[in-house]
């Protein structure tokens, strides 16, 4: 009913509850309450169901946000959940995980006009969430067999992805990880106060009891070459994501106390599993008393940082190169952290870590400018001369980025073709590898990105495995009516 809609004039943006942070920083729970229904109802009412719909053109999966924005507004949830899955194959996690400010929040047409965004993320959550409580997620039904299997390397959000689509189309489909749980950088990148990980284990048991096969602590390359798994299945998918970090140079870099953000992040997560961390016990990984420096502007730096808030941190300080406007992370997460008394040292760089090398004890830096464009266009940071100082630090994590590990080598397959940044040579239409029958997607194809981008590249993998499949099947029928 259109007189539900078009609230925006009337009706404030208003996001759900958020947790204090006095509170928050005590566990490692999500910080946002639900909607209620009234409340996801008049928020969804605030859109203006525009001729043009930019929040979905801006969205990767192109999801269907107007259509389930009304529904939602008239009451219809479940009609408008189930327009939530037919494009995204993890809408609850888009929903809290998101970079909504970037994408389909960042480009509503409201938001233009100075009337403040609608909460799409915030209602995707609540749509999905109901959802798993009135038993409206279907199990996952895989089509008619069609006698043919399909390997996927990596349990993350694109391999995630593209197993539900290939087997909803009758495929067989093996996932393969070398971590002892599915769900990658979800399960173990993610800290649980912005995904907490039933979210994940639900989406990860209901593709198990669909039939998809779960081979976990698989190394490939070490349990398998890639070779064997061409041999075992009539496609692979390589999704393994991007795990390398960069590392720091600067003297003292080598010291102990000086950590990759994922070696961290990981001891975290297991920890909050209920797994034994050896070096989380024994200090190595526990933030807990320490003065610690996070050097990074991404959002693996602002997880980095909150987490080691939660784990008790002496002091927590965040060092980036350039300025708050030109920080890659999410300018949400920013605001979170500095509420739970994270301290942000801007346009400050890194030039080397104190003490000695068997305990680092603090971290001199830089005071940075911005300078010319480089060749992305953006400032270049320059040193200011005299402009160096110390941080008392005994534990500094470095959240640099990520780059590709070295997949031909560690696959046993030299004919596996990368770029000169390491990642793999895929077709642009097909996604096809260098070897015939091998597809790849996320972020070992695009470099470290984001979670919607990676089930967006799933699903199109899915996709092209399918027509690649059925092209081989329906070869040998043209090949004899020649």
């Amino acid at each position: 009913m259109a007189e539900r809609m078009l609230k925006f004039t009337t009706v404030e943006r208003t996001t759900p509850a958020k947790r204090v942070a006095a509170a928050r920083t005590g566990d490692f729970h999500e910080i946002y309450a639900d909607f209620i229904d009234a409340k996801a109802a008049e928020q969804a009412s605030r859109c203006s169901q525009c001729g043009i719909p930019f929040c979905q053109t801006h969205c990767p999966l192109h999801n269907n946000i107007p259509d389930w924005l009304r529904m939602t507004a008239e009451g219809r949830l479940e009609a408008a959940y189930h327009l939530a899955p037919a494009t995204n194959s993890m809408p609850e996690i888009c929903g809290r995980n998101g970079p909504q400010d970037r994408l389909c929040e960042g480009s509503c047409t409201i938001e233009q006009s100075g009337h403040g965004t609608v909460t799409i993320g915030a209602v995707e959550r609540y749509l999905t969430d109901k959802a798993w409580e009135e038993g409206w997620v279907a199990p996952l039904r895989a089509g008619p067999p069609r006698g043919q299997s399909v390997g996927v390397i990596g349990a993350g959000p694109a391999g995630l992805a593209a197993a539900e689509r290939l087997r909803e189309g009758g495929y067989e489909v093996t996932v393969y990880d070398r971590h002892d749980r599915a769900g990658g950088l979800l399960i173990y990148g993610i800290p649980g106060f912005k995904l907490e990980k039933e979210v994940v284990e639900r989406r990860t048991r209901r593709l198990a009891e669909g039939g998809v096969v779960f081979k976990l602590n698989f190394e490939v390359g070490a349990d398998a070459t890639l070779e064997d798994l061409r041999r075992a299945h009539d496609s692979v998918l390589i999704a393994t994501g991007v795990y390398a970090a960069r590392n720091l140079i600067a003297p003292g870099a080598g010291s102990a106390g000086v950590t990759p953000a994922l070696d961290y992040l990981i001891a975290s997560n297991r920890i909050g599993l209920g797994d034994s961390v050896p070096a989380f016990e024994s200090g190595e990984l526990n933030a807990q008393g320490r003065d610690v420096v996070v050097v990074g502007g991404g959002d693996t730096a602002m997880d980095c940082v909150r987490t080691a808030v939660r784990q008790g941190a002496r002091s927590v300080t965040c060092l980036y190169r350039r300025d708050r406007a030109n920080m890659p992370g999410s300018a949400r997460e920013v605001a979170h952290a500095e509420e739970e008394g994270v301290v942000f040292e801007w346009l400050a760089a890194p030039r080397a870590v104190l003490g000695e090398a068997d305990r680092a004890a603090g971290l001199r830096a830089a005071r940075m400018r911005l300078g010319p464009p480089d060749a992305t266009g953006r400032q270049a940071p320059e040193e200011v001369e005299g402009g160096t100082f110390e941080l008392p630090a005994d534990l500094v994590i470095k959240a640099l980025g990520f780059d590709p590990e070295d997949l031909p080598s560690a696959f046993s397959a030299p004919d596996l073709a990368v770029t000169r940044w390491g990642t793999l040579k895929a077709n642009f239409k097909t996604l096809e590898t260098s070897l015939p029958g091998v597809f790849a997607a996320g972020d070992i194809v695009r470099g470290a990105s984001l979670v919607v981008w990676a089930i967006r590249d799933g699903r199109d993998a899915a996709d092209a495995i399918h027509s690649y499949l059925q092209a081989q099947v329906s070869a040998p029928a043209l090949v004899a009516a020649e």
